[in-house]
């Protein structure tokens, strides 16, 4: 299969990499900006690839022309993070044809409904099937430019939700011939939900201010991730919960779903985290700015708060991490609405507006 994947960060090159390695044709591409992997991959003929996925993946290509990313592609992986989907779906935009199945992978919490808002009024645009997944199927690292180290591939727990609902069937069975642990999404919002990144980092990343300010070089899980920080993840989770019943799904708690994802062996709060053998080795950032705020409070709590309000679901401690994230790093999360249901072409404040908004 032609698989297209564009951004060749930490997940782009591990997705890239396996899906090659799987025996498909795989295309890679990345803004200029962000060239030095392309450029070391170019220089070695290939990705190195270390891990729990080994080998020397050779790609058809890797640069920074979109047309030539899209030649001929079946399937296109959009891997980066949530501030990636829009100026990638924006540049894709002249050379998407009907046919083509888009991922966001991952999602993280809504680029679907953002690729959908870039790409509608296109003349194949009905022909296109556009979906998300909840999580990024690896933990990964670069170790160098041109060179990905997998800590861990997920062997569960992957949910796939797809627009139009009708497509999911043969979109599962394209993602599963490398994610063969991926299961359909009752709806897009199951899968947009169940991405837990933004109840986990902003958590420990909080708790463990001062270590990071001081240049403190520590593991982000085994030793950031204690009791208390997990006792936060907790708190932050019950409301993605509730946000999630209210919407009539059900959104597992991520120490459940971590041990179906191979991630985790116990499935508590409180030390889940910190025995995790699939977060082993992983450092923690050198610096708050960083996508564990940016990301995942600018985009993830900032758009579960909101729809929070929109159901009359009460979020008292995300409004409390949004807060304090925002105090600390000097700018206003919630006002820059990074992510918001209403600018993904969600309205309505009731289950059935919003769930008729994401058909």
């Amino acid at each position: 299969m032609n698989v297209s994947v564009l951004g060749a960060g930490n997940g782009g090159c591990a997705v890239a990499a396996d899906w090659a390695l799987a025996g498909h044709k795989v295309r890679l591409f990345d803004f200029e900006a962000f060239g030095d992997n392309i450029a070391a991959i170019n220089r070695q003929k290939g990705l190195v690839c270390k891990g729990r996925v080994e080998g020397f993946a050779r790609l058809d290509y890797a640069g920074h022309s979109m047309s030539e990313a899209l030649r001929d592609a079946e399937l296109v992986l959009l891997v980066g993070p949530a501030f990636s989907t829009r100026p990638l779906a924006e540049a894709m935009r002249p050379h998407v044809r009907g046919g083509q199945t888009i991922i966001a992978c991952p999602g993280s919490c809504g680029g679907a409904l953002e690729i959908r808002q870039r790409l509608r009024g296109l003349p194949d645009f009905d022909d296109l099937v556009i979906a998300e997944t909840a999580t990024l199927p690896y933990a990964c690292r670069m170790d160098a430019p041109g060179k990905v180290r997998i800590y861990h591939k997920l062997t569960g727990g992957i949910l796939l939700g797809t627009l139009p609902a009708a497509s999911t069937r043969a979109t599962l069975e394209l993602f599963r011939q490398v994610y063969p642990g991926t299961t359909a999404a009752a709806n897009i919002f199951q899968a947009m939900l169940q991405n837990a990144n933004p109840v986990i980092h902003p958590a420990v990343t909080l708790l463990n201010a001062g270590l990071i300010e001081r240049g403190c070089d520590f593991l982000f899980y085994e030793q950031g991730a204690t009791p208390a920080a997990g006792n936060l993840i907790e708190a932050l989770d019950r409301e993605r919960i509730a946000i999630g019943r209210a919407l009539g799904v059900e959104i597992l708690p991520d120490p459940v779903i971590g041990v179906q994802q191979g991630y985790m062996q116990q499935a508590n709060y409180q030390t889940g985290y910190s025995s995790a053998e699939g977060f082993r080795g992983i450092r923690a950032q050198s610096q708050l700015d960083h996508r564990y705020l940016n990301e995942d409070v600018g985009y993830g709590l900032v758009f579960m708060s909101r729809l929070g309000q929109l159901l009359d679901v009460p979020t008292p401690t995300m409004d409390a991490v949004i807060t304090l994230a925002s105090c600390i790093m000097g700018r206003d999360y919630r006002r820059e609405a990074a992510r918001t249901p209403e600018g993904l072409g969600l309205s309505g404040n009731s289950r059935e507006t919003l769930l008729t908004a994401a058909v």
